[in-house]
C-alpha cells in the first residue's frame, strides 16, 4: 500500500498477505483427480464433486477395502433439490440416516455402483492380502479390488456428488480410492469441471489486455515525468496494473498445470488471489486519495485523514486475508459455494460501502473548495461510483441468482472485464493530450516541495494548491506542438518583501517597478 503522505514503497502488509497466503498449507482439491483414505465410524460420508457436461463426462476409479466391510457402495447423487440438497449437509437436513439419504435414489438412473463381485459394472474382484497390508488391521486376509467406470448423461451440465455408505454396518467404512473426472479428452476441457470451461482462455486474453495497457501506461508516464506530471496517484495505478498481470500470470499458471494432469497447484492459486486482491486495495486507496484531491489539489492528506486512510486499508486488507483463511478452513468442499458466500465476504462488501461513501463525500468537498476541477471530477465521480457499485451487486447476484453449474466461468469474465474497464477509463482521462479536457494534474512534482508556505501569507501551500484550470488549455497552441516547459507554472511563496515565481525549480524575482521576468531554462520570457 503506497504511503500518501512520504510517498514510502508498498506496505509491508500487502507483502506479509502475500506470504501468507502462498504458504498456507491448502487442503487436497475435490475435484478432478483426487485420491486417499476414508476411516470413519458413520456408515455415510461424502467423497467429492464434479460438474459433468452431458455424454463426455467420465468418473474412473480404483477402489479397495476389506472383505469383512462388505457392502460398501459408491452412490451418485445430481444437483437437484430432492437430489444432494436434501441429503447434504447432514446436520441441516431432514433425511439423516443412511436409509434416508438412499430414499431419494432413483433405480432407473443408476446411481448406486455396488462394490462387491455381485456387480458386474463395478470391475470387483476378491484378492489375497499381503502380510504386511494395512486392511489386515480388520482381521482380513481378503480385500474387494474394484477398477471401473461411469458415464453421465443429462440434459445440462450438471454437478454430481459421489458419497460412500453402507447402511448395515456397525463398524463404520473404510475405503482406500483413487477418481479420475473427465470431460472429454480435449486439453482445455478433459480435467476441467464444466463450470470452468473457458477461465484459462479468458485468462490468457485479459493478460495479454492489461500488457497491452501497462505498456501504454509506461508511455504516458514517460511523458508525464518528462513534464514533471507523474504524481505518486499515478504511480500507484501503473502499480495495480502490474499486481493484475502477475495475478493473471499466476492464474495461467495453475489452469495450465490443472489441465495437464489434474492435479492442482492450490498454493499457486492463492498467491494470485492474493495479488488480485492487492490490485484492488492499492485502487480502492488510490481513488479516495484522489477523491480527496491528492496531487490534484493538495500535496498531502492531514495526520488525522491519514491515520483514517491507514485504519481503513488494515481493515480491507485482514477481511480479505479472512476471506482466503475462510475458504481454505471453513468452506464445505460438499457444497458449491462463491468465494464471498462467507461473513468475511460479506462483511468485505460492507467495507467497500463505506469506501464508496467515503468516496463520494472527499469529491463533494473537493469540488466546493475547487470548482474549476468538475471536469475531471464530475466524470471520475460517475464512473467510479458505478465501479464501486458494480462489484457488490455482481457478487450478490452470482452468489443467489446465477446458476452453479456455470457461475464460476461467468463470474471470470464480468470480475475481469470491470476491472480493466475501470483502468482503461483512469488511463484515459489522466492522458496528457491537448484533447483532454479531464486532465487533472496542474502541478508540477518538483514544485510540490517549494510551494509550501510556512508564513500563509500566499494562497498556494502544500495542502492547498492555488486554483487552476487543465493542462489541455495550455497545450492547445494553434496548432503548434506544445510547449511543455510552460505548462502548469506555479507562483511561490512569499517569505519577505521580494516577490518571486516559481517555474521548474528556478526563481525569478520582481523588480522595484512592478515589472516581473521568469528564468526560463537558458533564456528570458516577456514580462507578464
Amino acid at each position: 500500500m503506497a504511503d500518501y503522505v512520504s510517498k514510502k514503497r508498498p506496505s509491508m502488509v500487502w507483502w506479509c498477505l502475500v506470504i501468507a497466503l502462498v504458504t498456507t498449507p491448502v487442503p487436497f482439491s475435490f475435484a478432478l483427480y483426487i485420491e486417499g483414505e476414508v476411516e470413519t465410524f458413520d456408515n455415510w460420508i461424502f467423497l467429492a464433486r464434479f460438474c459433468f457436461l452431458s455424454d463426455i463426462g467420465r468418473l474412473r476409479f480404483e477402489v479397495e477395502y476389506p472383505k469383512s466391510l462388505a457392502t460398501q457402495n459408491l452412490i451418485l447423487y445430481y444437483d437437484e433439490p430432492d437430489q444432494w440438497p436434501s441429503v447434504y449437509p447432514t446436520e441441516s437436513v431432514e433425511l439423516k440416516t443412511c436409509l434416508e439419504k438412499e430414499s431419494v435414489l432413483k433405480p432407473e438412473n443408476h446411481q448406486v455402483i455396488n462394490l462387491t463381485t455381485q456387480y458386474v459394472w463395478s470391475g470387483c474382484i476378491l484378492t489375497k492380502l499381503d502380510d504386511n497390508e494395512q486392511l489386515r488391521f480388520y482381521g482380513d486376509t481378503e480385500k474387494y479390488d474394484c477398477r471401473a467406470g461411469r458415464s453421465f448423461t443429462s440434459r445440462r451440465e450438471r454437478w454430481w456428488y459421489v458419497a460412500l455408505d453402507n447402511c448395515n454396518s456397525t463398524r463404520g467404512l473404510y475405503l482406500k480410492y483413487k477418481m479420475t473426472f473427465t470431460n472429454g479428452d480435449d486439453y482445455w476441457t478433459k480435467h476441467f469441471s464444466a463450470d470452468q470451461f473457458g477461465i484459462l482462455q479468458t485468462d490468457i486474453v485479459f493478460l495479454i489486455l492489461f500488457g497491452l495497457m501497462f505498456f501504454a501506461s509506461l508511455y504516458i508516464a514517460n511523458g508525464l515525468h518528462c513534464r514533471q506530471l507523474l504524481h505518486t496517484t499515478y504511480k500507484m495505478f501503473m502499480a495495480v496494473i502490474f499486481f493484475n498481470m502477475i495475478s493473471m500470470t499466476l492464474f495461467i499458471i495453475f489452469y495450465a498445470d490443472y489441465a495437464s494432469d489434474g492435479t492442482p497447484l492450490q498454493n499457486v492459486k492463492m498467491a494470485a488471489l492474493a495479488f488480485q486482491a492487492i490490485a484492488d486495495g492499492v485502487f480502492l486507496l488510490m481513488l479516495i486519495l484522489m477523491g480527496k484531491g491528492y496531487t490534484i489539489t493538495r500535496g498531502r492528506i492531514s495526520h488525522s485523514g491519514s491515520v483514517k486512510i491507514a485504519v481503513l486499508m488494515c481493515i480491507y486488507t485482514m477481511l480479505y486475508a479472512a476471506l482466503f483463511v475462510y475458504q481454505v478452513v471453513i468452506f464445505d468442499p460438499g457444497e458449491v459455494l462463491y468465494l464471498y458466500e462467507s461473513p468475511a465476504g460479506f462483511a468485505l462488501i460492507g467495507i467497500r460501502g463505506i469506501c464508496w461513501l467515503w468516496f463520494m463525500y472527499a469529491i463533494f468537498f473537493t469540488l466546493k473548495h475547487y470548482p474549476e476541477k468538475n471536469l475531471f471530477y464530475v466524470p471520475f465521480f460517475l464512473f467510479y461510483t458505478a465501479w464501486f457499485v458494480a462489484t457488490p451487486i455482481m457478487i450478490l447476484i452470482a452468489t443467489y441468482v446465477f446458476p452453479k453449474w456455470w457461475r464460476e466461468k461467468v463470474m471470470n469474465v464480468i470480475e475481469l472485464l470491470i476491472a480493466f474497464t475501470a483502468q482503461l477509463v483512469f488511463l484515459i482521462i489522466t492522458r496528457p493530450s491537448a484533447a483532454n479536457k479531464n486532465f487533472p494534474y496542474h502541478v508540477r512534482t518538483s514544485q510540490i516541495g517549494v510551494v509550501n508556505d510556512p508564513y500563509g501569507s500566499a494562497g498556494n501551500n502544500v495542502d492547498a494548491f492555488e486554483h487552476h484550470g487543465y493542462g489541455n488549455t495550455i497545450l492547445q497552441n494553434e496548432g503548434q506542438v506544445p510547449n511543455f516547459t510552460e505548462m502548469f507554472a506555479v507562483t511561490g511563496s512569499n517569505r519577505g518583501p521580494s516577490n518571486g515565481y516559481v517555474v521548474n525549480g528556478n526563481t525569478g524575482t520582481n523588480s522595484n517597478s512592478g515589472n516581473s521576468s521568469f528564468i526560463k531554462n537558458n533564456g528570458f520570457m516577456d514580462p507578464h
